[in-house]
């Protein structure tokens, strides 16, 4: 009995004890890294409430009214990186700029600069921006997301050249109206497709006046700034990205005669109109004549020379009401081949996997940062024998070695392989197959209506009378699908941009900035003409090759 009630005093005055330790106001300053200054107005919030303070002109603040289930402050400002803290009596909190707020900072010319200071017109789109497309190089992605800026593509292809980039309207009718090409600080001429868009960190683009005062004459039609990722003082993180996507036809087609039926209908109108109002022919003679020269062996008179219907001896493919005969049906046999039409935009088009990979890796303390980066891109077409590979790697490296010496290096490679198709009208196939008439077959059947095959797959209707083909075509005597396939136009490349600076700093605010940088960039192409078709079985195959290395360096 005399025990217990000790005991129990006891735990009372320890409780008081807690209670009176407990912190109910707290006080703090608020610092800058960059500058060791004061962060006036920064946001003083206990976390998971709304009860909080600001900063004063001292970057100082005292926070009241805590209570014991407030365990932790978030200190904040607009352009650095938010920080959490434990709830003590004193305490003293260092922000650092948050790189990221490329809204905030602007890279200009040799420096950076305030969106809110910079008195020029400027677009900047920054990583994450870039990130959420998936495009094949950079300038790509900037469709659609810069004022003024206009692109002209003038390939379709994978890996294909970089739309025609206009800043703000054409300067000049005879000039160059490219604009300026500017990574980390030195011009660029290695090609879009070998900047990988993972190691982009932000693209400016510079586009009135204040271009020309930063760079001279060469930017006189616009400047682009891209600036690549470096890692964070004090930060190791590893990033690795997989992206899969699917590429289709885009094409919104035109309302046209996609049926054969309907096509020998609209062609028979034609010539009956001709013989009967023109001619002056009555209706059953023009009705007659017109049957005869649509399906004749002659062109002279306006006909196709070719038919695809079956139907019987004594009827015309064409009824007195201008529609098909319905005893007609689609397939005719021809010296053993049997004349099927087929759609050729189907038959010359399908899905394609897009993969990309990427590693990031970026790291180091306050004097020595590292950036490495490895991507790869696989970008198959959505035509035959159309695709494009790249293999990208990328080491970025800076050093403080003095309070007033900085030095750096920015080192990429990039392997590229392609292939596309001819683009010249004739030949392109685009317009090859969408310029064909429903009527016309793409593939070799037998009388079965089976289609053949050889030793480099299916037969291809070339529209030629030979002992292997059933009917010639008027028009388009060949086949530009099989020749897509089997002819090839190759390019591969390789190239190299390294460039290094040394910042040093002295009387506190001048900078002085040396750079130094060298691109190598060569291509291969080869051409290619299959041996078994056409004309490369009249040449027994053609091959050309052309190289042309390229090698820029630049100080500045």
């Amino acid at each position: 009995r005399d025990v217990a009630p000790s005991r129990g005093l006891g735990d009372v005055y320890k409780r008081q004890g807690q209670l009176s330790a407990q912190v109910t106001k707290m006080s703090g300053i608020v610092l800058s890294k960059d500058d060791g200054l004061p962060v006036v107005g920064a946001s003083v919030l206990i976390q998971g409430t709304t009860h909080g303070t600001i900063t004063d002109v001292d970057g100082k603040f005292v926070l009241d009214n805590i209570k014991p289930t407030d365990k932790k402050v978030m200190v904040s400002f607009i352009g650095m990186k938010t920080q959490v803290v434990d709830v003590k009596s004193f305490v003293k909190v260092v922000l650092v700029t948050e790189s990221e707020m490329m809204d905030e900072v602007m890279v200009v010319a040799y420096g950076t600069a305030k969106r809110s200071a910079f008195t020029g017109s400027a677009s900047v789109v920054n990583a994450e921006k870039l990130s959420k497309r998936q495009t094949t190089n950079v300038v790509q992605a900037l469709a659609g997301q810069v004022a003024g800026l206009q692109m002209t593509s003038g390939s379709g292809q994978p890996g294909g050249d970089a739309p025609t980039l206009i800043i703000r309207g054409i300067g000049s009718i005879n000039a160059d109206n490219d604009p300026l090409i500017i990574v980390d600080g030195m011009p660029y001429e290695g090609g879009w497709n070998n900047i990988n868009p993972s190691d982009v960190e932000s693209v400016s683009v510079l586009k009135d006046a204040a271009s020309n005062a930063l760079y001279g004459a060469r930017g006189a039609n616009g400047v682009i700034i891209i600036t690549t990722k470096q890692a964070k003082a004090g930060e190791a993180v590893v990033t690795a990205s997989a992206k899969w996507g699917v590429n289709t036809r885009g094409t919104i087609d035109y309302d046209y005669i996609k049926d054969p039926g309907e096509y020998y209908e609209a062609h028979y109108k034609a010539l009956y109109n001709q013989l009967r109002y023109v001619k002056g022919l009555s209706e059953g003679e023009a009705y007659a004549q017109a049957n005869k020269n649509m399906v004749g062996n002659t062109k002279e008179n306006g006909g196709l020379t070719y038919n695809v219907y079956s139907y019987p001896e004594n009827e015309n493919l064409i009824g007195m009401n201008g529609k098909l005969n319905p005893n007609a049906t689609l397939g005719r046999v021809v010296n053993g081949y049997m004349l099927y039409p087929d759609d050729w935009v189907d038959e010359a088009y399908s899905s394609a996997l897009r993969q990309e990979y990427n590693v990031n890796i970026a790291g180091g303390t306050d004097k020595m940062q590292s950036y490495g980066s490895f991507g790869y891109l696989k970008d198959d077409g959505i035509v035959p024998s159309s695709n494009y590979e790249r293999y990208s790697a990328r080491f970025k490296g800076l050093y403080q070695a003095k309070k007033w010496m900085k030095y750096g290096a920015n080192i990429s490679y990039t392997h590229s392989n392609s292939a596309s198709l001819t683009e010249k009208y004739d030949t392109d196939l685009s317009s090859f197959t969408e310029g064909m008439a429903p009527i016309y077959p793409v593939y070799v059947r037998n009388a079965d209506g089976n289609i053949l095959t050889d030793l480099n797959g299916k037969v291809y209707d070339y529209g030629t009378a030979t002992a292997q083909l059933g009917l010639a075509r008027p028009n388009h005597p060949n086949s530009s699908i099989q020749s897509s396939m089997l002819n090839q136009e190759n390019r591969n490349g390789n190239t190299f941009n390294g460039n290094a600076f040394v910042d040093i700093t002295f009387l506190k605010d001048f900078k002085f900035t040396f750079n130094v940088g060298t691109t190598v960039n060569e291509i291969r192409y080869y051409t290619t003409t299959n041996p078994y078709y056409g004309f490369g079985a009249e040449q027994n195959l053609s091959l050309i090759h052309i190289s042309e290395p390229t090698r820029r360096s630049y100080i500045s």
